[in-house]
């Protein structure tokens, strides 16, 4: 089961339409209807605990779970950024991925793949294996994994919660060569539950000023557990509410836990553009 959703595009304040699709290998992946992306967790440490996963039968499980729940995207993340975490060894990021990767191109080889990397040299070993397709980088980007992206034509998740510096850094990556570009305004990285919450009332301006697909990521994150004084477990219904305005707020893009609600969200809205 693959989402299907009535396509549009949005006119937002400039009335600049947003970029409808990204070059995938070679192929036009569509944007204009709002996608889900779905984490895929191989790390021990995940800020949400169920979302960690680890064994190949877990995993598995998992890839099908996102795929059978409705997603057409794929993250797969086998190093926390999580704040205050502590990275691990590019060695063991690697051995995780090269666990992880190939198993969801044989479980699911029509996914669209994002890797949730900030060290070039990974984002270029699992692109030259084809096993991704999308860089997700919450560093906010450096001169080597622009390199990387230009030489496999990678698409890039730009994530910055400054508008300025993103504006700034997007056209330094169109000026080096690299067309498709996601936005992510980095929700969780921001400096608080506050900044987070300003940062997410900037999604139209964000969508029509620099006219590029949205990601937005706030899945069970702090700015809706400490908001209601609650665990990521019991945040559901938050992250639901807060998918729902991203997507009337223009996101192209929810990365998410919870699949099949994301996709319900999305169903919704498409009935109300």
């Amino acid at each position: 089961m693959s989402l299907r959703a009535p396509a549009r595009t949005f006119f937002l304040l400039s009335l600049q339409p947003v970029k409808a699709s990204i070059n995938i290998r070679g192929h036009l992946h569509d944007l204009s209807a709002p996608q889900v992306m779905g984490i895929l967790n191989v790390t021990p440490d995940s800020f949400y605990a169920p979302s960690r996963v680890a064994g190949e039968e877990v995993v598995r499980a998992r890839i099908r779970q996102i795929r059978d729940e409705g997603a057409s995207m794929i993250d797969v993340g086998a190093c926390s950024t999580r704040p205050g975490s502590q990275p691990v060894s590019e060695g063991e990021e690697m051995e995780r991925l090269s666990c992880s990767l190939p198993l969801v191109r044989r479980e699911w080889p029509e996914a669209v793949v994002s890797v949730d990397t900030f060290r070039p040299s990974v984002a270029a070993a699992v692109l030259e294996r084809g096993w991704a397709d999308i860089v997700n980088d919450v560093s906010g980007g450096c001169d080597e994994m622009t390199e990387v992206l230009c030489r496999f034509r990678a698409p890039y998740v730009l994530t910055q919660p400054d508008f300025r510096r993103m504006g700034e850094a997007l056209e330094r990556l169109h000026e080096c060569g690299v067309a498709d570009v996601i936005l992510d305004p980095g929700f969780g990285f921001s400096g608080g539950v506050e900044s987070d919450f300003r940062l997410f009332a900037t999604l139209p301006a964000l969508v029509s000023e620099l006219c590029c697909p949205v990601l937005v990521g706030v899945s069970r994150k702090s700015m809706i557990t400490k908001t209601l004084g609650i665990t990521s477990e019991e945040a559901l219904p938050g992250t639901v509410c807060l998918n729902t305005v991203a997507l009337l707020k223009g996101a192209s893009i929810l990365r998410v836990h919870d699949v099949r609600e994301a996709v319900q969200c999305v169903t919704l809205c498409s009935k109300l553009a």
